[in-house]
């Protein structure tokens, strides 16, 4: 059944408001550092370090009440964790211009004292993966028409690209163009693929979360659209989670199963969503693709983002689970999605992870 959700108005660029909000006083070294962190982009909940050139310095410079430097360099190690967060009413309906006091963070049931927040349409790299077995052959019109949509209704800056999969897995782009935002290119990186054999799921989403390495956002992506189980991929389940989770990518599915599909599993692409703070939907109706991918990518611009520097400081690579809550007067309850935990490992263990991708 189809998740369903209030009708949505999409806006484009300067029709969109944005909130910021963060305080950075004289002298608070965790700010600086959080704010360090945060430029180097919204790379999601691990250890990692930072070496960043901040060139709003100004920013800083403000906080501090004196005159603006040129473009200074930081290098830090920081344990912050970075959370992308989507809230709802019980209507389905966005919320918006929420402050960072209405949120509370839990770390294994632990309160976190939030050290970064942010609200504001920030370009993703953003990965379009396409089931090209047999069965979808007479879908492809309608997912190259969702996916049509979703750029359409995506920042502009965005960085995207398509990977094609059947039992092989190949980049829908031409050789020398790396990623595009132009909705016809995409198009037809979709189309020029034939749809036949079987499904290497698996397969293409280590390639998708190896392609990120390209690009140069820091906020990653990915959008599943397929109508199968995996029955062709050399990697396993446990393989993509954890690189999903190294990289921060936020996966969202779309699930395009017959009533009497054997091979059907959706509870590995809502898995993969859930784990991820995406989101995974199984339309009713094939038609019903296009709105969904509307759906995806206002969700995508209109996420807050929130960090914390985690009260456990050992990094003993044991998964950790986070829990995000919202209250607001006068909001009713709200529902918050997130990412549903980390694994908190030590840097030299995530810098291998990284590499190994």
């Amino acid at each position: 059944m189809k998740k369903s959700r209030a009708p949505v108005a999409y806006a484009r660029g300067s029709e969109r408001r944005s909130h910021v909000e963060r305080a950075l006083p004289s002298g608070d070294r965790e700010g600086v550092r959080a704010l360090a962190d945060f430029f180097h982009g919204f790379s999601g909940s691990r250890c990692f370090k930072v070496s960043l050139a901040i060139l709003l310095s100004g920013v800083l410079c403000a906080a501090q009440g004196i005159p603006e430097p040129a473009a200074f360099r930081i290098a830090v190690d920081v344990d912050l964790v970075v959370l992308p967060i989507a809230v709802h009413d019980r209507q389905g309906h966005y919320v918006p211009d929420l402050l960072a006091q209405d949120f509370e963070v839990y770390e294994d049931r632990l309160p976190q004292q939030i050290k970064l927040f942010r609200h504001e349409d920030i370009p993703v790299i953003a990965g379009l993966l396409i089931d090209h077995s047999g069965s979808m052959r007479t879908k492809l019109a309608e997912v190259t028409a969702g996916a049509r949509t979703f750029v359409q209704f995506s920042n502009p800056q965005d960085q995207m690209f398509v990977v094609n999969f059947n039992e092989t897995v190949s980049l829908g782009l031409p050789d020398g163009i790396p990623f595009s935002v132009d909705a016809n290119e995409l198009e037809q990186a979709i189309w020029k693929a034939p749809a036949t054999g079987q499904t290497a799921l698996y397969d293409a989403i280590i390639e998708a979360l190896k392609r990120f390495q390209a690009g140069s956002r820091d906020k990653k992506v990915l959008i599943i659209i397929s109508d199968g189980a995996d029955t062709a991929s050399v990697h396993r389940l446990a393989q993509v989670l954890e690189l999903a989770g190294q990289s921060n990518a936020i996966i969202y599915a779309v699930g395009l199963f017959e009533p009497d599909d054997q091979d059907a599993n959706p509870k590995v692409l809502d898995r993969l969503a859930r784990a991820t703070g995406g989101e995974a939907f199984f339309p009713e109706h094939l038609s019903d693709v296009v709105e969904i991918c509307g759906q995806i990518a206002h969700d995508i611009r209109n996420q807050y983002t929130l960090g914390y520097f985690a009260s456990n400081t050992r990094r003993e690579g044991a998964f950790r689970t986070v829990r995000v809550v919202a209250r607001a007067a006068g909001k009713g309850k709200l529902v918050v999605r997130t990412r549903s935990g980390y694994i908190a490992r030590a840097p030299a263990a995530v810098e291998k992870g990284v590499d190994s991708k």
